[in-house]
């Protein structure tokens, strides 16, 4: 982007603001990713990039260069570091809703001061991920904001309860299967539902995936998507050695 040190596309080529020659779909959500470690936000936009339906469309280095990308961008949702160059994340937030951005945030930092959790609560972040993380971390927090979004963007209110779940910042679906990230099918949710629904006891991503015939790969990110809309409880098994063992288990 013009006058933005290090501020790229997806394609690795500066920036461009949308206009009327630039087709956009509508289901994408697009991401500015700031962080002050240019090697970090390299990272990020990485692990962005993975997960349909985001795409990244800028990065940003400062707090005076995010401000000027949510201007020129006008992203749908904003990775911020709070241990910024120039200014603390936090105080990009009431700039932005000053110029009139609505754009959502998301924090990403080490700050683990439970102040700087409340201020970004009081700020209305969408999300707060500790550094360091893996890339599930992240995975789940986008693919959990997708949903929230697409429900919010649907939301019609005919009463109480329709306000009751926007502020709740979710609606419980009948099924696991009724609301799935780009890239996940019907058939297979609701096999992966079936099978927890029927295992005595709870299962590891593993075990899911020989009962019901599929890759443990595919299995982890079926349960990982139910327990991120609320429709799988996940407990660890510490072993000997190693990480825990991550557990499923269908609530309902």
């Amino acid at each position: 982007m013009k006058g933005m040190k290090g501020m790229k596309g997806a394609s690795g080529s500066p920036d461009a603001p949308r206009g009327p020659g630039r087709s956009v779909a509508t289901d994408t959500i697009d991401v500015l990713v700031v962080d002050d470690d240019f090697m970090v936000a390299r990272v990020h936009r990485t692990f962005v990039e993975r997960v349909e339906p985001f795409r990244v469309v800028g990065v940003a280095n400062t707090g005076e260069q995010a401000a000027h990308a949510v201007d020129e961008l006008h992203p749908d949702l904003v990775l911020l570091d709070l241990y910024l160059p120039d200014v603390f994340g936090l105080d990009v937030i009431p700039r932005l809703r000053t110029s009139g951005h609505d754009c959502d945030v998301m924090v990403i930092s080490a700050a683990r001061e439970a102040d700087t959790v409340r201020g970004a609560v009081r700020h209305g972040v969408v999300d707060y991920l500790l550094k360091p993380f893996e890339f599930e971390d992240l995975r789940a927090r986008l693919e959990r904001y997708a949903v929230q979004r697409g429900r919010l963007l649907a939301t019609v209110v005919h009463g109480q309860a329709d306000v009751d779940r926007v502020l709740a910042g979710a609606t419980v679906p009948t099924s696991a299967a009724g609301t799935l990230p780009k890239g996940m099918s019907v058939e297979t949710a609701e096999l992966i539902e079936r099978t927890l629904r029927t295992a005595e006891g709870t299962l590891s991503a593993a075990e899911c995936a020989t009962l019901a015939g599929i890759s443990r790969v595919s299995a982890r990110r079926y349960l990982e998507h139910f327990h991120t809309v609320g429709s799988a409880d996940v407990t660890l098994r510490y072993g000997a050695a190693g990480r825990p063992e991550r557990r499923y288990r269908f609530q309902g």
